[in-house]
């Protein structure tokens, strides 16, 4: 196993600390519902209790939604904090960011980099790209022969062409063996087992709705690719409402607890878990580094990022794919 090493739409989660105001620093994600953003909450604060940090958190309401993200940004920059540590909702919140670096806070993305290597002085996350790899190397030795002749359904987060929304999405589709021309968009393949690509909003009621949209384009679809465990049960639900389950393999990343019970129950085929709550303790440790002599991150092994770990959870492991199975995966989720 790998070493293990998220204005009026702001939603402010807590304020807690012990330091003045030039230790303030803030998390801001963008929800605080799905699991993944609260046990990133939880990662962060408890960090920066312990390192005597105040701590503010904020969070929008939908991903993709970068006005409150934007707001939350002014706002931390305003109230002298130290560091951010930001899953930006989309590209359009680097140009505050850079303002917040210019103004001496110390940016950290977690989970999402953003396109703009300005905009962020380091990144701790998953390597995303690693993590749709393993689902499409899973689902492809799975199938084995077969895989020649799969129907693929993709659910992603939305069109925008978000960093980790592309970087699962094609790392899925090299894993299974479909050439991917431009690694950087999704959808450029043309391979014919591609059958859509959908917006879930990450979200269980999304990815029932997307699933039906594909569902609907060629109802003999038998591999589903999901961009988190919310929207494969969503994509579950919408085929047992079509009498379509049986038979199909959906692949997800995130590895939260009831992701993992999905997999137990065989409703997830494979997921590759990620753990939030290194990232944001990680986080926190660095900003309170640079709060305390102006040291700031680096990557990990020749990355551009710092890379918090991946691991495949399956009880259905293929020759040639590392895995841990989901008794392993409860012991390491989250949510």
């Amino acid at each position: 196993m790998k070493k293990l090493l998220a204005g009026s739409a702001l939603a402010l989660i807590a304020s807690v600390g012990m330091a003045s105001a030039a230790d303030l620093t803030c998390l801001i994600t963008k929800n605080n519902t799905n699991p993944f953003f609260v046990k990133m909450k939880e990662g962060a604060e408890a960090a920066a209790t312990a390192a005597g940090m105040d701590f503010q958190a904020y969070a929008g309401i939908t991903d993709g939604d970068a006005a409150p993200q934007i707001n939350a940004i002014e706002n931390c920059v305003a109230s002298g904090a130290k560091g951010i540590l930001i899953t930006p909702s989309n590209d359009s919140v680097g140009p505050a960011l850079i303002d917040a670096r210019a103004a001496g806070v110390l940016v950290i993305a977690l989970d999402t980099p953003l396109a703009d290597p300005e905009a962020q002085d380091m990144t701790f996350a998953t390597d995303n790209f690693e993590a749709g790899l393993l689902i499409g190397q899973w689902a492809a030795a799975t199938l084995g022969d077969e895989a020649a002749n799969a129907k693929i359904g993709m659910l992603d987060i939305n069109k925008d062409n978000i960093s980790v929304d592309v970087a699962r999405d094609t790392g899925f589709l090299v894993g299974f063996g479909i050439e991917v021309p431009n690694l950087a968009v999704m959808g450029s393949e043309t391979d014919p087992r591609v059958i859509g690509h959908e917006t879930s909003q990450a979200s269980v009621e999304g990815g029932v709705t997307a699933m039906e949209n594909l569902l609907a384009k060629d109802p003999d679809i038998n591999v589903v690719y999901t961009i988190n465990e919310p929207a494969a049960e969503g994509a579950y639900q919408a085929l047992q409402n079509a009498g379509k389950a049986e038979g199909v393999l959906v692949v997800s990343v995130d590895g939260g607890c009831p992701g993992i019970a999905s997999v137990k129950d065989g409703v997830i085929g494979a997921t590759s878990q990620q753990y939030p709550l290194l990232m944001a303790s990680k986080g926190i440790e660095a900003i309170a580094a640079y709060a305390a002599d102006g040291t700031k991150p680096s990557a990990s092994d020749g990355l551009t990022f710092f890379n918090t770990g991946v691991n495949l959870v399956t009880d259905a492991p293929a020759d040639g794919v590392p895995s841990i199975d989901s008794d392993k995966g409860t012991e390491l989720c989250w949510g």
